[in-house]
């Protein structure tokens, strides 16, 4: 199977998505500081983690910037977008211990805080075409503020399921974290048989076999933007998905479910 870095890389327009994540951010720090102390010690509904923690690892991923504008500057990218996607899972203990490490020593709330301020000050400084040190290797600037941005989406929608609090969903933001997911789906199972729409934001081919050239596709997927990013973060299943009439998926090779998710 390819890397996924082989594939054509999509771009995105680092001013506007540097915008997106900002506002993301924002709204996260507006809900949380307004969270009372039964909702933060209620489990969060990843795993065994409470929504302190929860919390406390998103402003470790929105610090992570901080970290990342280091002295030298990496001399160029090592890992792309889309190989940052395929390697979540590897970092997943890793990002459990530290949760819970960040949760203990210091208010998670006042973390948060202070983290998206220091982000915000930082975010108007950083060169464009800055290379950042990200945990998981060197990333363009772009690409970081991409994965900033899927880790705030995901965890926006785990805050909003787990304490009820309707936190708004940045739709700039919104929108690349659908694309990067799909696109990341297209790489790990490269083909052009089964195409997956996820209206307004990306439509992509994937899965092995005949590859549809004009008309209507024999084995289409289609679902919303909120489902699609659920899907590949492993927040639903494919069965709950499809019984809720969240997605319709048509044609003998159009059941994707052993690809997701796309996330671990």
């Amino acid at each position: 199977m390819p890397a996924a870095s082989a594939r054509r890389p999509r771009s995105y327009d680092p001013v506007k998505t540097r915008a997106a994540v900002l506002a993301q951010a924002a709204h996260v720090a507006e809900a949380v500081r307004a969270l009372r102390p039964d909702q933060l010690s209620a489990l969060s509904g990843l795993g065994t983690w409470t929504v302190a923690e929860l919390v406390a690892h998103m402003a470790t991923g929105v610090d992570g910037l901080r970290s990342g504008l280091v002295d030298p500057v990496p001399a160029a990218a090592e890992v792309a977008l889309l190989d940052w996607a395929a390697g979540t899972a590897s970092r997943a203990e890793g990002n459990a211990r530290a949760a819970r490490a960040a949760a203990a020593e210091q208010d998670p709330v006042e973390r948060y805080t202070q983290a998206t301020a220091d982000f915000a000050r930082l975010l108007a400084d950083v060169p464009l075409d800055r290379v950042v040190a990200a945990r998981a290797g060197a990333m363009t600037f772009t690409d970081f503020l991409v994965t900033r941005a899927v880790e705030l989406v995901v965890h926006t929608d785990d805050l909003r399921r787990a304490t009820g609090v309707d936190i708004p969903l940045d739709r700039q933001a919104l929108a690349a974290v659908v694309r990067v997911l799909a696109d990341a789906l297209a790489a790990g199972a490269p083909g052009g048989s089964v195409e997956v729409r996820v209206p307004p934001y990306a439509v992509v081919q994937c899965v092995p076999g005949p590859r549809h050239t004009r008309g209507t596709p024999p084995n289409v997927v289609e679902t919303d933007p909120l489902t699609w990013v659920r899907l590949a973060a492993g927040r639903t299943t494919w069965t709950e998905a499809v019984d809720g009439g969240h997605l319709t998926a048509g044609g003998e090779r159009a059941d994707i479910s052993a690809l997701l998710p796309v996330l671990s």
